[in-house]
């Protein structure tokens, strides 16, 4: 990574880690909420993900092997997008945006190595919103929860369950 690309990514984890970017309208000026508890969006996502997302990020969400680690061309696995993964620590916009514009897009670097796509002329933005409330519905209630407050919403206030099941603890049951 170099220094430009670090500054702005170590500038991201700070807007992140504070909240700030939490209920910030991003790149594009539109706030975007995901339709997790939504199962017909859901069930959508999940088609979208299987055709879109699986080759790289895992049949079950589960990413790439030694995801943090850049490989001989500097560039990063497809990390996971269940529990262990870091997707749940980011607002629904913020991951609405890095789908549908890129990484580098986002972050402000030209030069910021990945190999995800950006989704703009692949997947329109109900498609987007149905495969990335597909995998917010797999998180569990803990992480569901801790991604709300970065929406900038108070989970208790929304009424969240603690032990509710998400689409896919149900179709493997």
């Amino acid at each position: 990574m170099n220094s430009i690309s670090l500054r702005n990514f170590i500038a991201l984890l700070v807007l992140v880690s504070t909240g700030i970017y939490a209920a910030d309208k991003g790149k594009d000026g539109i706030l975007i909420t995901l339709q997790a508890d939504d199962l017909k969006v859901v069930q959508a996502g999940e088609t979208v993900y299987r055709a879109h997302c699986a080759s790289c990020h895992g049949q079950y969400l589960e990413g790439q092997p030694d995801w943090r680690k850049r490989d001989a061309n500097g560039y990063l696995p497809a990390p996971p997008h269940d529990a262990s993964g870091h997707t749940w620590h980011h607002a629904d916009d913020l991951l609405f945006e890095i789908t549908k514009y890129g990484p580098a897009a986002v972050i402000g670097d030209a030069n910021y190595k990945t190999l995800m796509p950006a989704y703009e002329k692949l997947l329109n933005d109900q498609e987007i919103v149905a495969v990335l409330s597909f995998i917010k519905n797999t998180w569990p209630a803990q992480e569901r929860e801790w991604q709300e407050q970065m929406n900038g919403n108070d989970p208790n206030e929304m009424g969240m369950v603690k032990e509710k099941s998400s689409l896919l603890e149900k179709l493997l049951k």
